[in-house]
């Protein structure tokens, strides 16, 4: 899949996409771009578009647009609390139709883990907004 990460990304997050090509706003001369915009201009080149941005659901109405938006929820948009949402990320993509809008969370995030209590450390949540 063609993957656009959006500029407020870290580049090398892309370099955990494997099998996927990967560019960034930047590298496409498109940083300062706004949300409807950058996706009219994506939608003719890349199959999906990741960000952080929270309030793209209610910037944008993604069914609009040929591409499929990914939504990245962490506590910041550090690559050591992006990256593990990577996996349940790329387990997404086949599954993306265009004018599709998930979003992908980490549960255990914020939470402080009881470690007498058995859980799954690498649970990520994946939801699709319609």
């Amino acid at each position: 899949m063609r993957i656009l990460l959006d500029e407020c990304l870290p580049k090398r997050l892309g370099r955990l996409m494997v099998g996927h090509q990967i560019r960034t706003v930047q590298q496409m001369a498109w940083s300062g771009i706004k949300n409807g915009r950058l996706l009219s201009l994506a939608q003719n080149q890349f199959d999906v578009f990741v960000t952080v941005d929270r309030g793209f659901t209610y910037q944008q109405y993604v069914v609009d647009y040929d591409i499929a938006v990914v939504v990245l929820s962490a506590p910041s948009n550090r690559f050591v609390d992006l990256s593990p949402l990577i996996p349940a990320t790329l387990t997404a993509l086949p599954t993306l139709q265009p004018g599709a809008f998930f979003v992908i969370t980490n549960p255990l995030v914020g939470d402080s883990p009881d470690p007498s209590q058995p859980g799954d450390d690498d649970a990520t949540q994946i939801e699709e907004t319609p």
